[in-house]
């Protein structure tokens, strides 16, 4: 027995963790402490040594340890607790200020912006107040850091992989997927992000790497949304990749199998969504579940499956068309007349494609009073193979068949545009349709131009154009925002209008006189609050809303609900 002053040392109370539960209990079977939390050895026979508790020394394949944990948090487990942990803003009233100027400095010293990437990841695991501290202040210059277009390049490597920070569902698990559920630490979430990897951004296979996409997407719902980190749970389901380069890499984490197609893929999908309508109906639980960068197919299946009944949201399909639509609405502005007085020409008929255009003929619908059926032959698609006509029907997919207009087969439509609005919508920038330069260019400084990815200003005929960010995160942070404080049972459609109206709206003829047609990041927190408040408002009306009675000012609520990175006081 080692001992100190004659007497051995031992913990009073202990926990340890058996199938993700803590059980406390007396002293007994508990390893040995001191006061500082180091474990003491009680049967070492090396003068000064510590005993082997986790068993690490003498475990073998065959056998299993248990990873024993002290009940509070102090020293060196608290400086390594990324929750708690306040770096350098510990002591002179926790030095409040989370000295952010140095950190900035030293995130801008990395001339690579997938070194910044990772350096903000670390940061993340390191102290996740900070993180969100740095990101809220920096937000247009971190945003496309943290997600597109960086996310993009850091998920095509295996060597920058954040695979800590979510919960990973392979084939192997199907039936079991309500017990992994339950594995993940917290238990109030708010809102799961998941993907299968299909079709990250317009990068396509990229299996369990990812995951970097919903962590991604999950940061923003905190920065921009204010959504508390651990209310978000970020999930995976692995059934494999077609990217031979992968299944080829010695890194790759993922089933090293092609993806799971047909039965197999229904199966586990039909498991995920029994055990999904279970985690649903546990309304204390979980709340908002969002589809993400699913191949075409599967996003409109599950959408149909699910919209109608639960709180499920896919931001490619939903979310883009609503931020495309707030863009238009404010391009108006600048163009003239009313959206129903507008012919719209769309290339791709994808998921973002076709969910932008259903949106935008619902908000015509709306505005004239038109049917649904009149309003969407003012909206015209292309595809690989052309212009979307009636004569095609038979050979279209089945989202792509309300698009299918009279009209002979065209394949070249760049006469039919003469003023443009451009939204050059694909991720990351290597991916985008067009760039800012070239769109200026080609219409002679004509366009109105904003991209998914953000570009440098550009320069033509001695007038410098901003072009605008069509981006995602204008959107659903301050959707989930809405959706939450509400304690709306389901998404509308009318929800996707009110939200496209809300961005609009802020939109500043100072911005407007600049050419640019969705306001500045830097006033995000702002605007999503005000985006939240038309969400929920439109919930109340519409019936969808469970929090009762309703706030009197939803714009002050839902400032008050949001998540500040704010070190807290020790005892």
């Amino acid at each position: 027995m080692f001992s100190l002053n004659g007497s051995s040392i031992r913990a009073k109370r202990w926990k340890r963790p058996c199938s993700g539960k803590y059980f406390e209990g007396d002293d007994s079977n508990a390893p040995s402490t001191s006061s500082s939390g180091i474990e003491i050895d009680s049967n070492s026979s090396v003068a000064g040594g510590v005993e082997d508790v986790y068993g690490e020394d003498t475990a073998t394949e065959d056998q299993f340890i248990t990873p024993w944990t002290v009940s509070v948090a102090s020293g060196y487990p608290l400086l390594r607790d990324p929750r708690y942990n306040k770096g350098l803003a510990f002591s002179d009233k926790e030095r409040d200020a989370h000295f952010v100027k140095k950190m900035m400095h030293n995130m801008r010293q990395y001339q690579v912006p997938l070194q910044r990437y990772m350096a903000m990841m670390d940061l993340q695991e390191r102290n996740e107040r900070l993180f969100y501290k740095l990101l809220i202040d920096n937000v247009e210059e971190l945003l496309p850091v943290v997600y597109t277009p960086t996310v993009g390049e850091a998920c095509q490597s295996t060597e920058h992989f954040p695979a800590t920070q979510g919960l990973f569902i392979s084939l192997k698990e199907k039936g079991k997927i309500l017990e992994v559920l339950k594995n993940w630490p917290e238990k109030k979430i708010q809102v799961i992000v998941v993907t299968d990897g299909e079709r990250i951004l317009g990068l396509g296979d990229l299996g369990c790497q990812g995951m970097g996409i919903p962590v991604g997407k999950l940061s923003l719902y905190t920065a921009l949304g204010g959504i508390r980190p651990s209310a978000c749970l970020p999930v995976t389901i692995d059934v494999g990749t077609n990217n031979e380069q992968l299944l080829h890499d010695e890194f790759y984490i993922g089933l090293r199998r092609k993806r799971a197609t047909g039965q197999e893929y229904a199966e586990l999908m039909m498991s995920s969504r029994l055990q999904l309508s279970r985690i649903m109906e546990r309304k204390s639980l979980f709340r908002i579940f969002q589809f993400e960068d699913f191949a075409n197919h599967n996003a409109f299946d599950l959408l149909e499956k699910y919209g109608s009944t639960h709180l499920v949201f896919n931001d490619d399909i939903q979310g883009t068309a609503s931020v495309v639509l707030a863009g238009l609405m404010a391009a108006l502005n600048l163009v003239g007349g009313t959206l129903a007085e507008h012919r719209f020409l769309f290339l791709g008929a994808g998921e973002a494609g076709t969910g932008i255009a259903e949106l935008i003929a619902l908000e015509m619908s709306k505005q004239i009073g038109a049917p649904l059926e009149e309003t969407r032959k003012k909206i015209w698609l292309v595809d690989s193979k052309g212009l979307i006509v009636r004569s095609r029907m038979d050979s279209l997919q089945h989202f792509k068949r309300p698009w299918a207009h009279e009209h002979e087969p065209v394949k070249n439509l760049l006469d039919a545009v003469k003023k443009p609005v451009i939204l050059a919508l694909s991720n990351p920038t290597s991916q985008s349709e067009c760039t800012a330069e070239e769109a200026y260019k080609w219409s002679q400084g004509r366009a109105i131009f904003a991209s998914g990815s953000p570009f440098a200003p550009v320069e033509y005929n001695g007038k410098l154009y901003a072009s605008g960010q069509a981006n995602n995160a204008y959107i659903f942070p301050g959707f989930g925002l809405g959706l939450i404080i509400s304690g709306a049972i389901r998404v509308h459609d009318d929800m996707l209008l009110a939200a496209s109206e809300a961005l609009a709206t802020q939109v500043s003829q100072e911005n407007l006189d600049n050419g640019l047609i969705y306001p500045p990041f830097a006033n995000i927190r702002k605007i999503s609050a005000h985006i939240a408040a038309r969400v929920a408002a439109k919930a109340y009306e519409l019936g969808l809303a469970t929090r009762l009675p309703q706030p009197r000012n939803l714009v002050e609520y839902a400032e008050s609900c949001m998540y500040s990175p704010n070190y807290h006081n020790y005892r």
